[in-house]
């Protein structure tokens, strides 16, 4: 009973903490800088259904780790970037990192078998492995505490990817800030009318993903979730329409997944020693 109550006070902290957290006012005099490294990678190891090959940024790892150096070098500020390059900059350093999370613990068959802390409270999300100008970071201190906090677009949750088979589509570019609104329509609609990550198929009824039920405050500051959705998708739903969520997926976003399934999962399992 001790561990239960034990993890209990922990899970209570974790959460606790993560509500009044901020995001880190650290002193940088960088300048935007071209993704053009990143943009490469992502064109020749992401397909246009935003699968990847995991093994091809392996195979790339000098490029890549160039470009993890080059974001960990220049922390955006407001003297020298604008809204959009900063978005853009943190968009893409997300994306990157988790690339680089499941590059290093290759082969894996989902990114919630990498394991860290406390179990049961401590995530994936919550490794601190990022360093950005002497600043330590984790993905949910990226996401939560800079990109949703200061940003306030909604949009960001078809572009940030957790590397799993229901996130919206890995885009196969990288964000810049000079079409920063072009992607960021873009990928919102693309993932609405995904069929198999959300499923609108009447005007009465919807399957939605669970993205829209996590982060629902996030899509309803202009109005409702319905009116949210029928900006983009292609099916306009009723006001009164129906809503249920679609379980979600947690398999790798992995190209050829079918064909690779058993020997990632297998790979999983001997890490986690079973």
């Amino acid at each position: 009973m001790k561990i239960f109550r034990f993890l209990a006070f922990a899970l209570i902290i974790t959460t606790f903490a993560s509500c009044f957290s901020t995001a880190k006012d650290v002193k940088s005099n960088s300048k935007p800088f071209p993704h053009d490294t990143f943009d490469t990678l992502l064109k020749k190891h992401v397909d246009t259904e935003g699968w990847v090959d995991y093994e091809g940024f392996i195979a790339d790892s000098v490029q890549f780790n160039k470009y993890l150096a080059l974001l960990s070098a220049n922390h955006p500020n407001t003297k020298n970037w604008s809204e959009a390059e900063r978005l853009a900059y943190w968009i893409n350093a997300y994306n990157a990192f988790t690339i680089e999370l499941i590059v290093d613990n290759y082969p894996i068959g989902s990114i919630k078998d990498i394991k860290n802390g406390i179990p049961f409270v401590s995530t994936v999300w919550d490794i601190a492995f990022i360093n950005i100008e002497g600043e330590e970071y984790d993905l949910n201190n990226i996401e939560h505490n800079i990109i949703r906090q200061k940003f306030n677009e909604p949009r960001i949750h078809a572009a940030v990817i957790c590397a799993s088979r229901s996130c919206p589509q890995l885009r196969n570019e990288a964000f810049s800030a000079a079409r920063l609104e072009e992607q960021l329509e873009d990928e919102m609609r693309r993932f609405v009318n995904e069929p198999t990550r959300n499923r609108i198929t009447s005007a009465d009824k919807a399957e939605l993903s669970k993205i829209f039920t996590w982060y629902k405050g996030d899509f309803t500051k202009k109005g409702s979730l319905i009116e949210f959705i029928n900006r983009f998708s292609s099916v306009k739903l009723n006001p009164d329409a129906e809503i249920t969520f679609l379980d979600y997926g947690w398999g790798l976003n992995i190209q050829n997944w079918d064909e690779k399934k058993e020997m990632l999962e297998a790979a999983s399992a001997k890490k986690a020693g079973k």
